[in-house]
């Protein structure tokens, strides 16, 4: 990424497809100890100082280091579990329309089947969920596939499916009073999708 400079181009999407993959297991469920226990000792400086990223990051990782995983998982059941409505969506569909399972669903799931991806049977949320599509560009960026995990690729489904609602979804994280955590992992995850955003345009 730009805002912080690494070694190589590979080191560069190694790094990204990390990012998308942790944010899809912050996401999808509350972390076990030995995830916390790894973002504890995670490095906190960006190669260059100042960085886009670092602060955000910093953040996380200080959070994670004063949580502890009971107080972590309960703040996730606090603000994404529960049984009927959530006090925060982690679905696309609620963003961009208010309802669940709406036509942006159904144009995502269109878009999946042309990369030739679908939901696995054993996953009981739908496909919009962000976790799932955090994990999608993790598969678009580090697939063996080049037809389809490639730029481009990375490009359009990014501006489709995640860069219209994404910023809802962390205010509504930032702003809940039960956040802690998730609140730091939301301005890292903002953070992060507006230095995605930046570098795809930068492709036009």
């Amino acid at each position: 990424m730009k805002s912080i400079p690494v070694s190589s181009a590979l080191d560069e999407e190694t790094a990204r497809a990390e990012v998308y993959g942790l944010l899809a297991q912050l996401f999808y469920a509350p972390p076990p100890a030995e995830l916390l226990d790894a973002l504890r000792v995670a490095v906190t400086e960006a190669p260059v100082a100042g960085g886009f990223l670092e602060e955000p990051w910093r953040q996380v990782v200080g959070t994670a280091r004063e949580t502890a995983p009971e107080a972590v998982a309960g703040e996730y059941a606090a603000l994404f579990g529960g049984v009927g409505k959530p006090e925060v969506y982690l679905f696309a569909s609620h963003y961009l329309s208010g309802f669940l399972n709406d036509k942006s669903l159904a144009r995502l799931r269109s878009d999946l089947a042309a990369l030739g991806l679908g939901r696995d049977e054993a996953m009981p949320e739908t496909e919009d969920h962000i976790a799932y599509l955090c994990e999608v560009m993790r598969y678009l960026i580090a697939g063996d596939d080049v037809a389809v995990s490639n730029l481009t690729r990375q490009r359009e489904f990014f501006a489709a499916h995640l860069q219209p609602w994404v910023n809802e979804l962390c205010d509504a994280i930032e702003a809940h009073p039960k956040a802690n955590f998730y609140r730091a992992l939301a301005g890292f995850a903002r953070a992060f999708a507006s230095v995605e955003a930046q570098a795809f345009d930068m492709l036009e």
